[in-house]
This record gives C-alpha cells, sequence and structure tokens, in this order.
C-alpha cells in the first residue's frame, strides 16, 4: 500500500499545498471497508482554511470527481473525510509484488539510516528468582528491538542487572549464617532467595542482623575481598540461572551492564552534579530540588556517603551516550516508575546535555493470573520458569490430542507454547495491567498465538499439496482476485510496513499482534467462502499466491514480536 499512499498524496499535494510526507503521515485506513481504503482528514485543514473540514471534503472531492490515478478509482467525501477507494486490480499487484520480492523483509524497511536505540530491558534481581513481573519488560523490550532492527536501526540491547544494593549484605550474612555450597550450586537462584527470605524472618526477632548486612554491604562497597568474592559468586550464578531462560526465549543481550558497572562512575557523576550547581546539601545529604519542575526533591547520596538507584541511572545514560552516541534510549519499565524517569530526565536536561530529550521511558502495566497466583517453589513469587513449563506442557497435550502423528512434538510444543505466553502479554496495549488467564492463553480460536499460528500451518499444509505459480505470474493473477474476501484480504497484506511503523512510533507491539489477529481471521473467512484446492485453474493458481503471501505476513509479523511460525501443527 505504500505506492498506493504516496500516489493519493501526489494527488493531494497541488489541491491543499501540504508537503508529500506530512500528507503520507496524515492518511489513514478508514474503520469499514464500504467507507473506503484511505482517509485524509480534513480538519486539520481548517484553521488555516477557515472553513469547516465537512465543507473542505466536499470541496476536494468535488475538484478530484474526473480525475483518478493507477492506484485509486475515485475520491468521495464523507463529513470531515476525503475517502479514496483504491483499484483493487492494482493494489493486489502491487502488494503480492511486494512481499514476493521482499520475502523474509517484507514489513520492515531501510529508512532509519542505520541509527542507534540503545534499549533497557528485563533487568532482573540478582539473587532473586525470576518472577513472571519481569515477562513485560523482557518480552515488550525484545519485541521493540526486533521491530526496530527490521526498520533499520542498529539496536544496542542492555539488561540492566539489579546486581548492587544493601540486599547483597543480607545474602552474605545469611549464607555465611546457615549457608550450604551444596545446595547453593544445585539450585542456587532459588536458593539465595531462600535465604533472603529466612534472613527477614530471623531478622524481626533480632534486630542486630540488619547491623551485621550493612556492614558487609559497606565492606563490599569498600572493596573487602571476602565479601567481593561472595557477590562475584552469588553474581555470577545468578547469571547462569537467567542466561537459560534467555536461550529459551530466543533472547540475546548485547551487554549485562548492570547497576556495580556504574559504580566506578560515581564520583565523576556527582562532582559534574555540583559543578552545575543543581544539588543541594541537605543535613549531611545531597539532593537535587525539582519543586520549580512539579516534582518533589530528588535524593543523590545519603548523609553516610552512599548513593542510590537514580545517581547510577545518572552515570548509567552519560555512560551510554559517551559509548554508544545513541538517537534514542529507551527504559522499558514499568508504570509504577514513571517518577523515577521524571526525575531522572529532568535532572540530565539540568546537567545541560542536549540528549536529554533522547531519553524515553516505556511504561507498562501490572500482570496479574485469573484464580490467583500459581503456587511456587519460592515464596510469593511466580516464577517464569514455572509458567513457561506449563505453557510448553499444555501445548504438548494439545498436540497429544488432536494430532499425535505430528513430528517434532517436542520443538512445535515449545514454539506453541512460547509464543501463547509471548502474545498473551504482547496483544494487550502494555500501559494496561492484564490478566493472565490460561483457558484465553491456549485457546486455538481465540486472540491468541496459537490462532495466528495455526492459520499459518494450515496455509503450509495446502501448500504442500500444490505449489504456488512463480512470482511473475503475479501480474496476470492478481487481476482474477475480485471477490470481497479476496479484496480484503490483499488489503490486509499491504498494511504490514504501515502497522511496523505505527509499532515503533508509539512503541506498541501490541498494534502487530492485533494485526496478526487481523489477517488470520479475514484469512479463515476466505478460506471459507473461496475454495483453493477446487478452484479453476487460472483462480486456483492466484488463489495460491494470495495464501502464500497471507502466509509470508503471519510469519513476517509473528517474527516481530519473536514468535515462531510452526509450518505443522
Amino acid at each position: 500500500m505504500i505506492n498506493s499512499k504516496r500516489e493519493v498524496a501526489r494527488s493531494l499535494k497541488p489541491l491543499i499545498k501540504m508537503d508529500l510526507a506530512t500528507i503520507e503521515d496524515l492518511l489513514e485506513v478508514p474503520p469499514r471497508p464500504e467507507m473506503g481504503d484511505l482517509a485524509f482528514p480534513c480538519f486539520t485543514l481548517s484553521p488555516t482554511w477557515k472553513r469547516p473540514p465537512a465543507a473542505i471534503a466536499a470541496d476536494l472531492a468535488r475538484r478530484l470527481a474526473d480525475k483518478r490515478g493507477d492506484f485509486w478509482e475515485r475520491a468521495v467525501a464523507a463529513g470531515p473525510y476525503l475517502n479514496f477507494f483504491l483499484d483493487p486490480q492494482a493494489l493486489g499487484r502491487e502488494t503480492l509484488a511486494a512481499i514476493f520480492k521482499e520475502k523474509g523483509r517484507y514489513g520492515g524497511a531501510t529508512t532509519s539510516n542505520g541509527r542507534r536505540i540503545v534499549i533497557d530491558y528485563s533487568s532482573p534481581n540478582i539473587a532473586k528468582p525470576f518472577g513472571i513481573g519481569h515477562l513485560r519488560s523482557t518480552v515488550i523490550g525484545h519485541a521493540l528491538s526486533l521491530i526496530y532492527s527490521a526498520l533499520g536501526y542498529h539496536c544496542i540491547e542492555v539488561n540492566h542487572l539489579g546486581d548492587w544494593g544493601t540486599q547483597f549484605g543480607k545474602i552474605i550474612t545469611a549464607f555465611k549464617l546457615w549457608g550450604d555450597e551444596k545446595r547453593l550450586q544445585a539450585d542456587p537462584v532459588n536458593y539465595l532467595f531462600h535465604l533472603y527470605v529466612q534472613f527477614h524472618r530471623q531478622a524481626e526477632r533480632d534486630p542486630s542482623l540488619e547491623d551485621e548486612a550493612r556492614l558487609w554491604f559497606q565492606q563490599l562497597e569498600q572493596g573487602n575481598p571476602e565479601a567481593e568474592e561472595y557477590w562475584h559468586k552469588f553474581r555470577g550464578l545468578s547469571l547462569e540461572n537467567y542466561q537459560r531462560l534467555y536461550r529459551l526465549l530466543g533472547i540475546k543481550f548485547d551487554y549485562f551492564h548492570g547497576e556495580s558497572h556504574y559504580n566506578r562512575y560515581l564520583e565523576e557523576t556527582l562532582a559534574l552534579v555540583k559543578e552545575k550547581g543543581i544539588a543541594v546539601e541537605s543535613e549531611g545529604a545531597l539532593l537535587v530540588d525539582l519543586d520549580k519542575h512539579g516534582l518533589p526533591p530528588c535524593l543523590l547520596q545519603k548523609k553516610d556517603g552512599a548513593t542510590l538507584y537514580i545517581t547510577r541511572d545518572i552515570a548509567a545514560a552519560i555512560y551510554r551516550y559517551r559509548r554508544f552516541k545513541f538517537d534514542r534510549a529507551l527504559y522499558v519499565v514499568g508504570a509504577e516508575q514513571k517518577l523515577h524517569f521524571k526525575q531522572l530526565f529532568k535532572i540530565m536536561e539540568l546537567l545541560g546535555f542536549d540528549w536529554a530529550d533522547r531519553l524515553i521511558h516505556i511504561p507498562f502495566g501490572l500482570i496479574r493470573f485469573k484464580g490467583g497466583r500459581m503456587s511456587t517453589r519460592a515464596g510469593k513469587i511466580v516464577l517464569l520458569e514455572e509458567v513457561l513449563e506449563k505453557s510448553i506442557g499444555l501445548a504438548r497435550a494439545i498436540i497429544e490430542e488432536k494430532n499425535p502423528g505430528l513430528a517434532e512434538k517436542d520443538r512445535v510444543a515449545q514454539a506453541i507454547g512460547l509464543g501463547a505466553v509471548r502474545f498473551g502479554d504482547l496483544s494487550n496495549d502494555r500501559i494496561k495491567d492484564i490478566e493472565f488467564d490460561w483457558d484465553q492463553v491456549m485457546d486455538f480460536a481465540g486472540e491468541t498465538a496459537p490462532y495466528v499460528q495455526y492459520s499459518h500451518a494450515r496455509i503450509c499444509s495446502i501448500l504442500r499439496k500444490a505449489s504456488p505459480p512463480e512470482a511473475e505470474k503475479i501480474g496476470e493473477l492478481s487481476g482474477l482476485l475480485q471477490q470481497e474476501e479476496e479484496a480484503t484480504l490483499l488489503m490486509l497484506l499491504g498494511l504490514l510496513p504501515e502497522r511496523v511503523v505505527q509499532a515503533a512510533q508509539a512503541y506498541r507491539p501490541s498494534l502487530i499482534a492485533r494485526y496478526l489477529l487481523e489477517v488470520a481471521r479475514e484469512f479463515n473467512r476466505f478460506y471459507h467462502n473461496c475454495p483453493v484446492l477446487d478452484s479453476e485453474p487460472a483462480l486456483r493458481a492466484a488463489r495460491l499466491l494470495l495464501i502464500d503471501g497471507t502466509r509470508q505476513v503471519l510469519a513476517n509479523g509473528l517474527g516481530l514480536l519473536g514468535i515462531e511460525a510452526p509450518e505443522e501443527m
């Protein structure tokens, strides 16, 4: 649809005196097919034309009444919109030609000129289990990286591990008191969390443990060899555990620069804050007064000299810009941290960094389980590993029930199970809280990954019985696709590049997920009403081209969400 939009924009340009790029950006798809294929919102012209938008739309429709383009047939006024009806045959040729030319790259582009985006996401806490609470940051951040990479950006993926803080003093204290090296090596993260919970229970009865923990963390900060040895061991074992999960999810980070990485830059950071005169001392502590900016004061250093999370975030932002010269830096962190990032970004601005406006917080809502929390091995934390294992197990059971003869059952079950969990998150608007419902997530007929994956597998099954003709036949065959179901499906296939750009601009992978559901629904409607293999030869060939294009779009879209598209299910 890219060429269609461009041509419509060219037709409008001499009439409305806007540049082509602006017109293209304003063109949108009407909510119902009968309203047209592209719509120009005329209320954008009202302020300068000094006329009601409906009158502007009627005037433009009159001036275009005797015209048409290679891709559009007619323009009509519909209230404040000027709606264009595209030539379905031309659109079909354009869409299928683009899909078969670009194949796995269809939907992406190379318009970013290799601009750099740093994406900070996932960020579990060392010595604590990888909980379901980290799922959203992990899959949203990874999807954004895939989307931006497809658009030609150079993405730098950073896992800002929670690997520093007073909790390490508590864990060292607990391990020295009650630790068992064999249990640590057998199940390091869950055992360390067990010790952490035990510490808090014991500290309620013996407050002196808190003093001992503070002392151990102070020794860690001062470079005590024994404290550092424990810290390196706990960090290394935790990271090995997390890497296993990331491998399962198909995620590779460029850097695991946790909070501890930036300790070496804190002295320089605090000196800069003082030099710029934006901080004040209060009872021995150092803080930035943000009252005039509508924000509460921000503490950077306690009176005992200890720094805080935001101090390391300031150092991290400076380090990342010096190292990567990013065009944007995204922080995929929960909405409950909005205030933290408002303070951080304002401080970066006050420090005089002209790139402060390139720092962007990507907030998201909470995830909850329907019917209460799952039972886990680690207190009240819902373990992500247990969720993934259960999802893969459910997928395996469904395969045994519905297709016991399927080859590579384990691989397909993994693709379905992991896809179901990812899609269950990504199909929701990220800013909303979501309820995780197993019955819904694994529904092959609902708004789920298995539904989209099954549509892809169904097409692959048809194509195993009859291969589509060569792409050179598109010109002569696409004109045969004239039924309403065919035209609607073609229109949708042409929208993938636009949806990818929109998802990137809004930082919302959900736009691609919802689009894939729409494509899958329209394919199934088409398949129900339009015979493929039983059609006469020419129409059969045209419909094979159409479903092969649909297969490619479904595979590409799922891939942008980090989800596999199995050929058999």
